[in-house]
């Protein structure tokens, strides 16, 4: 996802969406063609100020009770706040789920990592205003859902698994490694570190393994990639890691992890670390490279998943 650079300003403390301008804001961003929906604080708070046809919501934000691309626009008023901040990534997964693609929203919430996590859950960011100076800074910002896949992420990953960028196709069916032949998700069901095929969020919440990419924006081709959004992609990452600490990450992707971070990286344990968190590269799951066999990539996503066994006392009666 090519990231503009958004406009930032000073706020008040007490930011909050006013019903009947961010309506008129909203319809002039030019929704899709599904409805509004108003994740609101009380019944009506914007929805009154919307056209016929907009949804209001009764009930968990973190999962909204709609089908995928079903939703034209959304608003939402100082409500992910008060979801627990580590499971905020998956909140903001399944507001991109059920959006159009392009289609607009407006978030006013109090939390920290804002920019990260937006542009984790695949947005593109068109403007923010927050609060300097502010341990839990109110953030008004104007999001587009992109063309992508959204971090499917939380606390408590014995694994982060990362690929280079999605995929157009991939972003379409909403699966990382999605393609037809790529080979993935058949070396984690037999590595063991996954139970279901293609499912990234049975993956995270049975298995603690969680999904994201180096760089968000989905491409045809790998190579129409820049310098600066393999830059921008580690950046985040680290600061990912730092937050989340996931036990180990894995780079899918020699060609990726040679770009951003080493160009004499060689597939294993590396040197470098992200967020203090250790880092092993493996080969393409593409069925393009022919030098790894299923049964190579499924010993690499076993020897990365490894780092907690490692970890744990070799008599048990030491606990």
């Amino acid at each position: 996802m090519a990231l503009r650079h958004a406009q930032t300003a000073s706020i008040p403390a007490d930011v909050s969406l006013d019903p009947s301008t961010a309506a008129t804001r909203l319809i002039a961003r030019q929704p899709g063609e599904g409805p509004i929906l108003d994740i609101g604080r009380r019944p009506g708070h914007i929805l009154a100020e919307l056209p016929d046809g907009s949804l209001e919501v009764r009930g968990d934000a973190g999962e909204l009770p709609f089908r995928s691309d079903s939703i034209g626009a959304a608003l939402s008023n100082h409500v992910y706040q008060h979801l627990h901040p580590t499971d905020l990534p998956l909140a903001l997964a399944d507001l991109h789920r059920v959006l159009e693609v392009g289609a607009p929203a407006e978030i006013v919430m109090a939390t920290d990592h804002y920019h990260d996590v937006l542009v984790g859950a695949g947005f593109e960011i068109e403007s923010f205003e927050h609060r300097r100076n502010d341990e839990r800074t109110p953030l008004h910002a104007e999001i587009r859902r992109s063309r992508t896949l959204p971090d499917i992420v939380g606390p408590d990953m014995r694994l982060l698994v990362c690929g280079l960028n999605p995929s157009v196709y991939s972003a379409d069916v909403a699966v990382g490694f999605g393609r037809p032949g790529n080979r993935y998700w058949p070396a984690a069901l037999a590595a063991g570190i996954v139970t279901e095929d293609r499912d990234p969020l049975h993956a995270l919440t049975h298995h603690g393994v969680g999904m994201t990419d180096l760089v968000k924006r989905a491409t045809p081709r790998a190579d129409e990639l820049t310098r600066e959004e393999y830059a921008e992609g580690v950046a985040r990452l680290d600061r990912l890691c730092t937050w989340l600490r996931p036990e180990a990450v894995c780079m899918v992707g020699l060609a990726g992890w040679r770009a951003a971070v080493n160009r004499k990286a060689v597939a294993g344990w590396q040197d470098e670390m992200l967020g203090e968190q250790p880092v092993y590269v493996m080969p393409s799951t593409s069925g393009l490279n022919a030098h790894s066999s299923l049964a190579d990539l499924a010993d690499h996503l076993r020897e990365a998943s490894s780092r907690r066994d490692r970890s744990l006392p070799k008599d048990p009666e030491v606990l």
